[in-house]
């Protein structure tokens, strides 16, 4: 009998967590785990454990440790590291750990296209685009709403940029209009922005954290979905958004254009509340607008199945232990 590779995912969030970072471990440990012996960790080397035949890490700049320490202890032994949103446009310019980080891995991964421009031409050979994936999710059947419901899913934290979600609360005029933001307070001055909000703007409403599972199907009841991110590497909640038939409200960046298409007509300029707060009364307001962006959505939505994720990073695994081997 063939003795199965180990796979060490090092995620420097953890399930407690909830944000992008662990579903992507989560999931790719579901994905390979068919096929090899796979464990997530925080950090490696991981005491105790058996030393892993490939590893992956999430985040150039957290795990640079893990992925130095583990190029250095097994040179022959593959890699991959996983560009994030303040990988890709804040710390590869920034912070000498994630450029090394670079340096080390065998392989990169981006979660987008555009996030292929941001690596320096000579490292692109060894990055590919892995989109992440979602299973569909069935809308709820139509109803004339009393509420036109559209959800910004996020912590609050300045990168996700809430305040411009909350501002554009205040400037909306559709009556049915209701804002909900669904986020852990991860900066107490935006938890305070955000009480306050709530006490000016009866339409807008912060939930405060939910599970997974709870919040997928309160998006799913939703008009439509806001990200107003400053920076973004691949946002897992565009593609819970798309393959739930939810269409998308999204800060003009590299980051969600190479999620949505260059062509897509639900972007605003990135902090322009007024901007956002047109996009919604329109939304609401007007059917064709609405169908076109649910037609440009459902367009991107095979990108975002799980079968071609796993695909994709099963291929990518494979070939590096392979090559590796032989």
């Amino acid at each position: 009998m063939t003795t199965r590779s180990r796979i060490t995912i090092v995620s420097p969030a953890a399930a407690s967590d909830n944000n992008g970072n662990w579903q992507t471990a989560s999931r790719w440990a579901r994905f390979l785990g068919m096929d090899y012996r796979v464990r997530v960790a925080g950090s490696w080397p991981d005491a105790g454990q058996p030393e892993p035949d490939l590893l992956i890490a999430l985040h150039a700049r957290r795990s640079a440790a893990a992925l130095a320490a583990f190029c250095e202890r097994h040179p022959h032994r593959p890699s991959i590291l996983v560009l994030t949103g303040t990988d890709l446009y804040r710390d590869i310019d920034t912070s000498l750990e994630a450029r090394a980080s670079l340096e080390h891995a065998s392989a990169l991964v981006v979660l987008q296209e555009a996030g292929l421009e941001r690596l320096p031409p000579p490292l692109r050979a060894r990055a590919r685009v892995i989109y992440q994936s979602a299973p569909t999710l069935r809308p709820p059947p139509e109803t004339n709403r009393r509420q036109f419901d559209v959800c910004m899913i996020g912590h609050l934290r300045l990168e996700k940029d809430p305040q411009t979600f909350m501002r554009a609360a205040q400037l909306v005029t559709h009556p049915r209009l209701r804002l909900l933001h669904i986020g852990s307070a991860l900066d107490p001055a935006l938890a305070e922005a955000a009480g306050d909000t709530e006490q000016a703007c009866p339409r807008y409403r912060w939930l405060g954290p939910m599970s997974h599972a709870a919040t997928r199907q309160r998006l799913k009841r939703c008009a439509a979905m806001v990200i107003a991110s400053h920076m973004e590497g691949g946002a897992n909640v565009i593609i819970e958004a798309v393959t739930s038939g939810v269409p998308v409200l999204a800060s003009n960046i590299d980051g969600n254009r190479g999620m949505l298409g260059n062509d897509y007509a639900g972007y605003f300029p990135p902090g322009d509340a007024a901007a956002l707060a047109q996009l919604l009364d329109r939304i609401a307001s007007d059917p064709a607008f609405d169908s076109l962006l649910c037609r440009q959505c459902a367009a991107r939505a095979p990108l975002f199945a799980p079968a071609a994720e796993q695909a994709a990073l099963c291929d990518l695994v494979d070939n590096l232990l392979r090559a590796s081997a032989s």
